[in-house]
Order: structure tokens, then C-alpha cells, then sequence
């Protein structure tokens, strides 16, 4: 009898355990490492990181209607514009693209959003390719996977999230355009800025952090002596005109709407706000990076001081660009201290959600340390750690969606019946009017869900609102006649209702009261006072 006989059981499927996972992290480091190999490998890891979260997000969201951001994109889909009044058009060209291919629903948005982390997860690995070596580079996918802007807080597909594709393509186009000074990279640099811009003006913030990486580069004079630079902002100032001209044509609005919404006159509400906006980056950071380390061999992963001055002499072959290292670190140093500083000098309003599109270069900047040893067991560790908290956050998603609403059953922003709402008003007016319902009048809390929700699609129009979405007009509404609602728990109730006694004097009034319910939790009984006004 041989002396593996005598081994237990369990020792014995240990043992072929162990050969079966060396072989596949010997496979996945391999396949990340082999440049034929690698993107389809980084493609499908994409692929399957969207299609794996938009299960997910289906699961937690069950008990929710979309967000107002997602029923706005949409809403601005549907005509597509130089700009709609609060930002430029792009959110809304993507969007109105989006939902001509796939179903006005939910799922279909949750894809959506995922989709669009998905190719700026492919981008970024471009990105790395230019800073570290392959390894390194798929190393860096996964942890911006873990990242939770990249999967729980990229549930809304909204101009912020939308940063997450055109950011880093400026970046990419930046870092190329750096390594080959022509005419040709100026270009495509200049695009991927104005195509950034089009997106939110909040990316001046990276622009201004690539322009000053430029500038502080030792290697600034061979950038700036190039046509590269030059070619790339006469390129973005040309593709920018048709918007340019649109801003002027609407006298600015989105500037208004910025001053009018996130002007503060506090300098100590701004000091707490952007306390809040900091701390909340540093905890959503905090995840990737202790990840990391737990993957690398709970940070004992840098070298000591003598061979860390070594390997930085030489970091080319320690799978680091120095050069184009030093650009990723100076960018995201700066759009890290530079936002918060102008919030605090400036009093501005910080949203917390304003650093979703800021720190995607952090992972990068941590893996282009030259002193970091990089060995390919990491890589299968960092791709077992997103699988299985993937797959545990799959199958706990429906307890979690349930825990969340028997914990705030009354969270009327949340569990707001608003899609049964849409539903009984697209029939109250096809039994009137036996016609398609065009315009509907309220918040852009309770309008732009009844656009994404009708069957009808009717256009937004927002009382009071001086930078209008353009999408329809108060003449228009009274024309095609409307549906105007006013929350009976929103503060704004007196100021809606005055407008809709101004506006709708032959108003038909009802009076609808939605409440949802999800698993045998009730959400909140909201009463809406609707007005119905004839065409």
C-alpha cells in the first residue's frame, strides 16, 4: 500500500486543490502579462464586472424607482440639444442613444450605468499601459473594480458618472500626446478635452491638473516646443463653438444654475462641506487600497530604503515609466488638494458625489511606485477577493434591498411610489383626451420620472426654473395641454400650487395616492393634488 493511502481524506483533495489553483493564477498572470492575450482578458473582465453588477443593482434597487438623475438623462435623451439648461449634452446624447437600443426600464438603466464603467474600466488599463508594465496594468483594473464608485455608488447614470468615460480618455490622450509631440496626438488630445467638456464643466478640474502636469514635467520644454499642446486646444476651442453658441444664445444658464445652487455665503458651511467631501473620498478609497494590501501580503510589499533608491534609479525595469509615472502622480495630487482648496477659498458648495470622477488614478498612482513588488499570485488573490465579495453582494442584494426598506419605510425620496403615478396619469389622460400625453409640469423630482416612467414620454417642464432644460416650453404647455403635480409633502407646496392656479385655470383637479410595497414592506402613502389641463 502506498503512503498516500495512509493521508486523510481531506489532506489528499487539499493537495490536487492546490496544483488546480497555481494552475490558474499561473494562467491568469500569464494571460494578463501576454500583450494577445491581455485585452480580451481585460475586455471580458469588464464585461463580466457590468454584467455581474447590473444583476446586482437590479436586486438592490427592486424597492426603488430610478433616480431623478437617471429619469433626467433620459429626459434630456429625448431631444437632442447643444445643452440642457444645468449642463452640457452629452449625458443626454448617450442616454437618448442608449434607450433607442434597449427597453425604458430599470434593468435597462442599471445597464446602462454599468456599461459606461465598464469602458472606463478598459480605459484606464490603456492608461496604465503607458505607466506600468501588463501585470501591473490588469493589477489595477480589478482594484478600480473594488473601488465603490465602480460598482454600489455607480447606480446612476448621471453627468458625474458619465466623467468616468471621458476623464480618463483626456488623460489617455494626454499621456500619449506627451510620449509623441505631433501634430496627431494633439488632435485627438484636443477632442477627448472637448468631448470632456461636453460632458460637465467640473472637468476643468482634471484639465487644469493635466495642463499643470505639463508644465511642472521635467521633460515640459520637448511637450511644449511640440505642436501637440498648441493643436490640441485649437482643436478643443473649435469642436467647443456650436456649444459656445448655444451658451450665449441661453445667456449662460448652467453658470446661473451652478451660482444659484452651489454658492455658499458661509465660509464655516463651506469648511464643514468640504471636511464631508474629503473624509467621504478617503473612506471610498480606504476600500481599493486595504484590498490591495491584503492581495500584495498585508503590505510587507515595499522594499527597504537601499533597494527602494535602486529601483527607483531604474524604474523602467521595475515595470514603471517613470516619466509618465510622474505625470499620473502630479494629476491626481492636484485634483485631490486643488478642489477642496478652491471650496474652502471660494465658499462653494462640495457635493460629496463632485470626487466620483476624481480618483480614478489613485490605484494606478499606488502600482506605479517602482518599489512595489508585484507577484503574480496577487493578481489571482485581487481577482478571488472581487469574485467572491461579487458574488456574496449578488446573493445578499434582495435581504439587503429589504433590510433597507423595513429601516426607513417613510424615505418618500426613495421608496416614493412615482412609477405607479406615471402609470395611473398616462391612463387618466388617455381616457380624457384619447390622445398621447405631452407635457407634464412640477419638480424635476417628480416631473422627469413621469418622462421616464409614461408610456408617453411627455416632456419636462419645471415651474420657476430660470435655466430650463429646453426640452418644452410653458406656451407649449398650454397648447398640448399638461399634467401638473404637486407633492403634498414637499415643503414647495403653497409656491406649487399658486403656479398651478395660475396657469391652469381650467384645470381639472384629482387627487392620487400612491404608495409601494416590497416584500411585505410598505413604503410611504404619498398624496399628489393633480391638475389636468385640456389641450
Amino acid at each position: 500500500m502506498s503512503s498516500a493511502s495512509f493521508l486523510p481524506a481531506a489532506s489528499r483533495a487539499r493537495g490536487r486543490r492546490r496544483p488546480s489553483l497555481r494552475r490558474l493564477a499561473a494562467w491568469l498572470a500569464a494571460s494578463a502579462s501576454d500583450r494577445k492575450a491581455a485585452p480580451w482578458l481585460v475586455i471580458g473582465f469588464a464585461t463580466a464586472h457590468a454584467v455581474l453588477w447590473t444583476f446586482i443593482l437590479i436586486n438592490l434597487k427592486a424597492a426603488q424607482d430610478v433616480h431623478m438623475d437617471v429619469a433626467e438623462a433620459f429626459a434630456w435623451g429625448q431631444k437632442f440639444q447643444l445643452g440642457y439648461g444645468k449642463h452640457p449634452p452629452l449625458t443626454g446624447w448617450v442616454a437618448g442613444l442608449w434607450f433607442q437600443m434597449f427597453p425604458v426600464a430599470d434593468w435597462a438603466a442599471y445597464a446602462l450605468a454599468m456599461a459606461t464603467l465598464g469602458c472606463g474600466l478598459v480605459i484606464c488599463w490603456l492608461i496604465a499601459l503607458r505607466v506600468v508594465d501588463y501585470r501591473r496594468a490588469f493589477f489595477v483594473v480589478v482594484l478600480l473594480a473594488l473601488y465603490p464608485i465602480f460598482n454600489f455608488k455607480g447606480f446612476k447614470y448621471n453627468p458625474d458618472l458619465l466623467q468616468l468615460v471621458t476623464l480618463p480618455l483626456v488623460v489617455l490622450a494626454y499621456l500619449h500626446a506627451f510620449e509623441q509631440r505631433t501634430a496627431r496626438s494633439g488632435l485627438w488630445l484636443g477632442l477627448a478635452g472637448a468631448l470632456a467638456l461636453m460632458t460637465k464643466y467640473w472637468v476643468l478640474t482634471m484639465i487644469g491638473a493635466v495642463g499643470l502636469a505639463a508644465l511642472i514635467h521635467p521633460d515640459r520644454l520637448k511637450f511644449l516646443r511640440s505642436p501637440a499642446p498648441w493643436v490640441a486646444m485649437a482643436v478643443a476651442t473649435l469642436a467647443m463653438i456650436p456649444h459656445l453658441m448655444w451658451l450665449t444664445e441661453v445667456d449662460f444658464v448652467p453658470l446661473t444654475y451652478a451660482g444659484d445652487v452651489y454658492g455658499l455665503s458661509s465660509r464655516a458651511q463651506s469648511a464643514q462641506l468640504v471636511l464631508g467631501y474629503v473624509g467621504h473620498n478617503l473612506a471610498l478609497l480606504a476600500v481599493p487600497v486595504t484590498l490591495a494590501g491584503l492581495a500584495l501580503g498585508w503590505m510587507s510589499w515595499l522594499r527597504p530604503s537601499a533597494a527602494l533608491a535602486r529601483i527607483w534609479s531604474r524604474g523602467a525595469n521595475a515595470g514603471v515609466n517613470r516619466s509618465q509615472a510622474l505625470n499620473i502622480w502630479i494629476i491626481q495630487i492636484v485634483v485631490a488638494v486643488g478642489p477642496p482648496l478652491g471650496g474652502l477659498f471660494f465658499t462653494v458648495y462640495m457635493k460629496t458625489d463632485w470626487g466620483i470622477s476624481l480618483f480614478f488614478l489613485t490605484p494606478l498612482a499606488l502600482v506605479a511606485i517602482p518599489a512595489l513588488r508585484l507577484h503574480k499570485i496577487a493578481l489571482f488573490r485581487i481577482a478571488a477577493i472581487w469574485l467572491l465579495l461579487s458574488l456574496a453582494t449578488l446573493v445578499a442584494s434582495p435581504y439587503i434591498a429589504a433590510g433597507e426598506m423595513a429601516e426607513s419605510p417613510n424615505a418618500a425620496s426613495s421608496y416614493g411610489a412615482r412609477s405607479q403615478l406615471a402609470r395611473e396619469l398616462t391612463q387618466e389622460w388617455h381616457l380624457r383626451f384619447h390622445s398621447r400625453w405631452a407635457v407634464v409640469a412640477g419638480t424635476t423630482e417628480v416631473g422627469e420620472p413621469m418622462t421616464f416612467y409614461s408610456a408617453d414620454h411627455p416632456a419636462p417642464f419645471t415651474p420657476g426654473e430660470v435655466w430650463s432644460s429646453g426640452l418644452t416650453s410653458l406656451e407649449e404647455a398650454r397648447r398640448l395641454g399638461f399634467i401638473g403635480i404637486c407633492d403634498t409633502s414637499d415643503g414647495r407646496l403653497p409656491v406649487c400650487e399658486a403656479w398651478m392656479a395660475a396657469n391652469g385655470k381650467d384645470a381639472e383637479q384629482v387627487a392620487i395616492t400612491t404608495q409601494r410595497f416590497f416584500r411585505g414592506h410598505p413604503g410611504p402613502a404619498i398624496s399628489w393634488k393633480i391638475y389636468i389641463v385640456p389641450p
